[in-house]
This record gives structure tokens, sequence and C-alpha cells, in this order.
């Protein structure tokens, strides 16, 4: 029997010209409506697993899952999901990172709408029916030997990870990171490791997937002009999940701050220094925290215009840096802040006291009427474009149901942004920007 709907919501999503329509089914699965006039439709399920739910022994397992989900269902097999929608103009992939895992369609609707049904009944097969079948995931193996007869999906997961472990930004970015959490996973890279992914079995990516892939943990959108009514009785009986409740998530301690500077500086076969310097901002269902940061963000490091890139290297008299910015992660257990640098590995020392001394006048001094202005523009600007697409629409409602779960955090975003004043920024600067409490990560040349 098709799950009845236990509650029905709307919220009033900016830029669009009808409230988003929620309805919650009595499993706990979630179904998202947005409209927007055109031809193209995103169909899109976010799951509430990440390496969020991993450990050390199965970290990047969810990334590994993602994978997999595509290698065929009891329909239909591996290959012939991607074949089917492609030939029809359909966009398919999914991503994982750390609070969620998402999979999207987008595609023409067709004529009269015909690509709706068959789009939903897909994406719904794949969801709730993947196969995850051994000759797909290949044969366990030494990731130390290059001798792999069976190149499976295994095998291009490591490769993956190989590449990685070659990117400076990469390895320069874990090691900051993985500093900044104490006994939380989310300091573990998303993607795992070689040995891990290499040994993992079979029976244990099936029992993750029935654990977390239930209808409580899953949020699905559908973004586009078309039939809501009809399509939400195609989801409710499309979506036959096998099992109906997962296990517990783990119990996690709340992300404990750092008490003190944490450095590490590590070697590699490159010609130039990198440099990530990483604070804990607010939980990302903090609305105004997170909103001013992005604010600090678009300040201090943003492009072109921003404190660091014309003090530090457009107006520098010695040239110590090549690339320099800033951002910010949004997490469900707390955010991030990042300073990022490329520099002249000879002022290794000149380029953190540089990058101190501009965090210290965000702290100190008050921003101007015209930096809050111009970053306050451009967060709208940013809002709005997020409202340009069908693509972007889904996503940024699948962000917001999952990692903040409340898409009213969504809708009141413009005013919170509108009343933001340069002493917020300061105090926010004052408050997430310790220069007593951060975590920098170097990679030097050898």
């Amino acid at each position: 029997m098709p799950a009845k709907v236990k509650e029905v919501k709307t919220v009033n999503y900016p830029f669009l010209t009808a409230p988003v329509e929620i309805y919650e089914l009595e499993n706990g699965h979630k179904v998202v409506f947005a409209k927007k006039e055109g031809d193209l439709i995103n169909i899109s399920s976010w799951v509430k697993t990440g390496s969020i739910n991993e450990d050390d022994h199965n970290n990047g397992i969810s990334h590994f899952l993602e994978h997999l989900m595509f290698k065929g269902t009891t329909k239909f097999k591996a290959g012939e999901f991607d074949r089917l929608l492609e030939s029809k103009g359909a966009v398919i992939n999914a991503a994982t990172w750390k609070d969620y895992t998402f999979y999207y369609i987008t595609m023409p609707k067709g004529v009269h709408g015909q690509n709706v049904d068959f789009a939903i009944k897909m994406h719904a097969d794949m969801m709730v029916d993947a196969r995850l079948p051994r000759e797909e995931i290949g044969p366990e193996f030494d990731p130390a030997n290059p001798d792999v007869k069976e190149k499976r999906e295994r095998y291009v997961v490591i490769e993956e990870i190989r590449m990685r472990d070659d990117q400076p930004w990469t390895k320069t970015y874990n090691e900051a990171n993985h500093n900044m959490y104490d006994n939380h996973p989310y300091g573990r890279d998303v993607i795992g490791t070689k040995e891990i992914i290499a040994n993992i079995s079979q029976e244990e990516i099936v029992d993750y997937y029935n654990s977390y892939y239930t209808p409580e943990n899953i949020t699905t959108i559908v973004a586009g002009d078309i039939d809501f009514e009809k399509a939400l009785t195609l989801i409710r009986g499309e979506f036959k999940f096998k099992h109906q409740k997962g296990k517990e998530k783990p119990g996690l301690a709340e992300v404990e701050p750092l008490k003190a500077p944490v450095y590490v500086e590590n070697k590699g076969e490159i010609n130039t220094g990198f440099l990530i310097m990483g604070f804990h901002g607010a939980k990302a269902t903090d609305n105004k925290g997170t909103i001013l940061l992005e604010i600090v963000s678009l300040i201090l490091g943003d492009g072109i215009s921003s404190r660091l890139y014309q003090n530090l290297i457009e107006k520098s008299t010695k040239s110590i840096f090549n690339v320099i910015d800033s951002g910010q992660y949004q997490f469900k257990d707390g955010n991030t802040f990042f300073i990022n640098a490329n520099f002249d590995p000879q002022h290794k020392e000149q380029a953190i006291t540089a990058i101190k001394e501009e965090v210290r006048k965000m702290q100190d001094e008050l921003i101007s009427d015209e930096e809050l202005e111009k970053a306050c523009k451009k967060l709208k600007v940013k809002f709005a474009d997020s409202a340009e697409t069908v693509s972007e629409i889904a996503e940024t409602i699948g962000y917001y149901m999952t990692v903040c779960e409340s898409l009213e955090q969504c809708g009141e975003y413009l005013t919170v942004l509108q009343d933001i004043t340069k002493e917020d920024v300061q105090k926010a600067c004052q408050k997430y920007l310790d220069l007593n409490t951060y975590s920098m990560s170097i990679l030097m040349p050898q």
C-alpha cells in the first residue's frame, strides 16, 4: 500500500511564483514540490547520511555506495538507467558530503509532460531497489599491488583517491580539517582511504544501504512546472521501501572547540607553499551566524576586490602570495571557516603573520558601510540566482531540508540578511575567527 500523507505544509520561497509544498508521509519520507515555469524538471532525493555516519572501519562507504547505486536494480542492468534517461536528454549525477548524499535527474519534461512519469519511476527504482552486485563492486585486493585484473568500481574509487592524494590543496585541507575535530566524523575525508575501500565487503555495503536509505532519512524533491498532485501519487506508489526503519544513528558528541592553535607542516613534491587556516563557525541551523560568516568571507577573501587580495597581493611591496581567499563550509554540527593561500615558501613566516594581521583588523575595526552594502548585495544576488534553474532550486531545498531539517530558514534568509549591521559582523569575527583557537596546515616543498 502506498504511504499515506501525514502532514502538509507550505513555505514561501523567495523569487518563486508559488509557495513550496512539503508533504510528510506516514513512513517518514518527505516529498517537496517547487513550481518553476519552463521546460525542464529536476527530480532528486537527498539522504541524511555521509561521512557523519562513518567510523574508522568504514570511512568512505557513503561515497562508494553513491557510485554503486548506478549499477543496476532488479528491473534494469548496470548502465541501462543512464542510457535510457540520457536518450531523453537527461543529465544524471550524484554527490556525497559530510551530512548527506544526493542523486538527481534534470531533463526536459517532454510534450504534455510525458517524461515526468518515466523519470520518477526510474529515480524511485534506483533509490529503493539498488542491487549493489558483487560483480560490479569487484573483488577485494591489496591496494599496494598495482596488478588488478578485475578493475571494477572498487578500483575506480581507489584511483580517485590516488588522484586526490596528488593534489596539494586536498592534502593541505585534509590536515587542517582533521585537526579541527577530535573524535568527530567531520575530521575524516569523505572519500575514505585506499585500504578501506579495497577491503570493505559487499555485505557491509548492503547493510549500510539498508540501514540509512530508509523513508525517514530521505527527502525527494521535484522542481518544475508539472502536475504536482499526479506526481505525489506516483511517488507514493513507486517508493516502495524494503526497510521502513533503519538502525539508530550513532550518538555523536558535540564538536569540541579548539583550546589552542594547532599547527602542522608537511612536505611534498611542489614548488610553492600551500596554507589553510581553519576556524569553527556557527551551526548551519544558526541562520544569522551562518550569514554573518558569509559576509566576512566576501569582505575578507572573495575575489580581487577583497581585503586579502588587495592588501596582500595587489598593494603589497613584496611578492609573497600567488593566491589567497576565504570561504565557509556549512555543516549540521558546526560550520568551518577557512583562509586559503598559495605563497612563496621563502616567506612562510611573513605569510602567516600577514594573514593574522588581516584577521585582527576585522576584529578590531568596524567594516565600512560600503563593504557591508556590497557584501549584502552579493549575497542577495547569489540567493536570487539559486532560484533561476530547477537544478539550483532543488539543490537549495535539499540542503535546507537535510542539513537544517527545515525550509523555513531559507524563507527567512533575506529578512535576516537585511537586518545585519557592521557591529554584528565585527562581533562575529571576534567570536569565530579567534587567533587563539585555529587549525593551520602548511604544505612546503621537499
